[in-house]
């Protein structure tokens, strides 16, 4: 085994067809789930939610600012060209803020202390690791 790793060439001239079948397919299974499962959609709207209740749904094919009044205090939602954000937020780490624009489906913002959170909707929801 040493020597296979000191001497790729040797590892190469010791595999058989089916090792090399194999490893094919494994590369073009991960290529295709790669394509279908992390596919990068552009979102139509946003979703913003106050809690656990949906406050409401825009379009993100209009320049817009939206004040929603949260937990500690009033949040600013910038909507423009395609993409979301906050804009402002009263909490005092500001990860929202700094989170940026959104602009695939599937992507969120949240502000935990003010209890407002943002998502983009596309046509379809996107895999996602949390919907386990």
């Amino acid at each position: 085994m040493l020597n296979f790793l000191r001497y790729p060439k040797l590892l190469i001239k010791e595999l058989l067809i089916g090792d090399w079948l194999i490893i094919l397919l494994s590369l073009v299974g991960i290529f295709y789930l790669f394509q279908t499962l992390w596919t990068n959609e552009h979102a139509a709207k946003v979703q913003i939610r106050i809690g656990d209740k949906i406050y409401a749904t825009y379009s993100l094919n209009q320049q817009r600012e939206i004040h929603v009044h949260g937990k500690i205090g009033d949040a600013v939602i910038r909507i423009s060209q395609g993409k979301a954000r906050f804009a402002k937020s009263p909490c005092n780490t500001q990860y929202c803020v700094h989170q940026g624009w959104l602009s695939h489906a599937g992507q969120a913002a949240i502000c935990l202390p003010n209890q407002i959170s943002l998502e983009l909707l596309g046509d379809a929801k996107p895999y996602d690791s949390l919907n386990y």
